[in-house]
């Protein structure tokens, strides 16, 4: 099981100009509000969805929602469909934004 990734890690990654597959689990018009450039497919839509992302299995996601518990539950639904390096981002986008 992946370990969880801190907002600081996530924000000086991003800064740094590194690629990431970050994916996004809220719904639209939270992603409206604030993002950070992730792929948007909302909790509800992920197993209706997961084809989607099937080619990012064996690199590693970094997973967020608002606070952290929508992402949690993600992260263990990919994990038991095959994705092997999946993150949560800790306290979610509220604590990336409080950076």
């Amino acid at each position: 099981m992946a370990k969880d990734i801190t907002a600081k890690e996530l924000k000086d990654r991003i800064d740094s100009g590194e690629e990431l597959l970050i994916l996004d689990v809220r719904e639209p018009s939270e992603f409206q509000e604030t993002n950070i450039k992730g792929k948007l497919i909302p909790l509800g839509t992920l197993p209706n969805r997961i084809e989607e992302i099937s080619d990012w299995k064996d690199k590693e996601v970094i997973v967020h929602c608002r606070s952290g518990k929508r992402s949690a539950n993600a992260q263990a639904f990919m994990e038991m469909h095959g994705f092997e390096n999946v993150r949560n981002l800790e306290g979610g986008i509220l604590a990336y934004n409080a950076l």
